[in-house]
């Protein structure tokens, strides 16, 4: 976040505050009266009850909870402005959300066949996972990539693999959503060129490339070369889509990740917006209209087991994206202020003991993720502590999502918790706690400073460990793990993936460099070369010629090496 207005996040912060009750005289003399003589008399002795965010949560929620002007100011309607009981008016009485499931493992063939799968039995949107050596920039056979090609994901090293990866899908009918960060502008080179081969109109792709570097730094850590230089990537592959591919997100903005590195709810919350605030900066300052760009970012948040924490986090999202994005950036179209975000169930929560108890745990996160308003969602599957999952699995997580949308009622009206006095209160102290975090980053001169200085990741690694020392302790509980633990043998069967696809991948890759011709592709990555080293050229159409001409995703990565160099992040103590 930048400087403009310096003291904006404190005045914020005084506002939510001022506007929160100072006492609440019915919840005392209830506490005083009632509930005291009965916890005497019972003998009961008071548990404290405390959230992912340190939170803690009392036996009763009332009126007395709310903040000034609660419904009018903090609450509003269905798709009008501030967007917190969601960004539709009719929201899924008008269409469900999308229906997305995880997919990509082994090699394009294999992934094809995934795909095709899912479409065969409902699936409304598709979803790729890249192996590791992709996610890093390394083609099958580099000795980086040895025995990881396929294990957590699809191997992409050329263009013929994303041609693979779609074969018989058109990518004029489909929305495909790419969780893929360092290499994302290559990843989307090759589906424009995938489409163009189809003869689809760029105007006509739709989907996502996650995109998000700044969650590397902080959560995944699969970075390529230096922050800055993954910024100004993602700045020309920002101002080539908005001016070609109008109906392709270049940037999802993952909490998701931040989460599964061990934050807490209120965390995800405010390091995923202040990501978000630092790439809508960053298109302004490439000469983007704010009302043009800024609908195309949206987000990819977590959901997890605290069933209301998470539909008041993801509530909170919306309000406070809305709130800033109309006060501090002068966003003036609504659907600027409008937080779009997919949803995907927590890994963190699955246990690989007693593993079908992860489909009662991933039930619970997906309905907090609908009744949260989300506009996206993927379930994961039962067998994923163990391995990426089967197609049994697969095919339940899906079914998941269509119960909770076609028998459950939770989609029949909109925002059915609003007005909770729970709800609405939690709601409210999230946000809250998301302002102080946004001054705090702010003071210490924006995210990407806060991050270089390792104060995200701190703030994460301290969570994380207060909450396994309470499941060490027994103060949390996980079932199957430290409590109704049983002795038990590998409970299920699961995917493997085969060795050979990894040499189905190299030779594959021996025939494309055959068959190309190399003095072109010496000549992309040159004229790639000299893009890169000039700030002021885009250099998306040179990554889109080099894809082309069968340039190989490590190729292109190296040209990056060469120019950019690489970066280790601080040490965190």
């Amino acid at each position: 976040m930048d400087k403009v207005d310096g003291d904006y996040w404190k005045k914020k912060i005084e506002k939510l505050q001022n506007d929160n009750p100072g006492n609440n005289p019915e919840y005392s003399r209830w506490k005083e009266s009632t509930l005291e003589p009965w916890n005497k008399k019972t003998n009961l002795q008071e548990k404290e009850y405390i959230n992912s965010s340190d939170i803690s949560i009392k036996e009763l929620y009332n009126s007395g909870d709310l903040r000034k002007g609660q419904e009018e100011t903090y609450l509003g309607s269905p798709g009008e402005y501030p967007f917190t009981r969601g960004i539709y008016p009719n929201m899924y009485r008008g269409r469900p959300w999308t229906m997305r499931m995880f997919s990509g493992f082994g090699t394009p063939g294999d992934t094809n066949s995934r795909l095709k799968y899912l479409i065969s039995h409902g699936e409304s949107g598709l979803s790729i996972a890249f192996d590791m050596p992709t996610l890093y920039g390394y083609d099958c056979d580099s000795k980086r990539a040895d025995g990881e090609i396929g294990r957590c994901g699809v191997n992409v090293s050329s263009l013929r693999d994303m041609e693979d990866i779609f074969d018989g899908i058109d990518l004029g009918k489909v929305s495909t959503s790419m969780t893929i960060n360092a290499p994302a502008a290559v990843l989307t080179a090759m589906y424009i060129a995938v489409a163009k081969k189809q003869g689809v109109p760029l105007d006509k792709i739709a989907g996502t490339v996650q995109a998000d570097i700044l969650k590397e730094y902080i959560a995944q850590k699969e970075w390529i070369y230096p922050p800055e230089a993954h910024l100004r990537l993602i700045r020309d592959m920002m101002v080539y889509c908005t001016e070609n591919t109008p109906k392709w997100n270049y940037i999802s903005i993952s909490g998701y990740h931040i989460r599964e590195a061990g934050s807490s709810a209120v965390q995800e919350l405010a390091f995923t917006l202040a990501d978000g605030f630092y790439y809508a900066e960053m298109g302004k300052k490439a000469g983007l209209d704010i009302d043009k760009f800024a609908q195309r970012l949206s987000f990819f948040f977590n959901s997890s087991i605290n069933f209301f924490e998470e539909i008041a986090k993801l509530r909170a999202a919306r309000r406070i994206w809305a709130t800033v994005m109309k006060e501090r950036y002068g966003a003036k179209s609504e659907r600027s202020m409008m937080l779009r975000f997919h949803t995907q169930t927590s890994g963190y929560s699955l246990t690989w003991q007693q593993p079908l108890n992860n489909i009662i745990r991933t039930t619970i996160e997906a309905m907090a993720a609908v009744l949260g308003g989300t506009q996206s969602l993927h379930t994961n599957s039962y067998d994923e502590a163990w391995a990426l999952p089967s197609e049994e699995a697969v095919k339940i997580a899906l079914r998941t999502q269509q119960i909770i949308d076609e028998e459950s009622g939770m989609a029949d009206t909109i925002d059915p918790l609003g007005g909770s006095y729970y709800m609405e209160w939690l709601t409210n102290k999230l946000e809250e706690e998301a302002y102080k975090y946004f001054d705090e980053i702010e003071k210490m001169g924006g995210i990407l400073e806060a991050v270089k200085k390792g104060y995200i990741q701190r703030e994460i690694a301290k969570t994380s460990y207060r909450r396994q020392t309470r499941l060490e302790e027994g103060k949390e509980v996980m079932v199957g793990v430290n409590k109704h633990a049983e002795e038990e043998e590998q409970p299920i069967s699961y995917l493997k993936i085969s060795p050979k696809a990894q040499d189905d991948q190299i030779e594959k890759l021996r025939k494309v460099k055959k068959a190309r011709n190399e003095n072109e592709v010496k000549k992309a990555l040159k004229d790639l070369e000299k893009a890169m080293l000039d700030e002021e050229v885009n250099v998306m159409p040179y990554i889109i010629k080099a894809v082309e001409e069968y340039a190989t995703l490590e190729e292109i990565s190296n040209v990056g090496r060469k120019v950019f160099g690489g970066w280790k992040e601080p040490v965190i103590v």
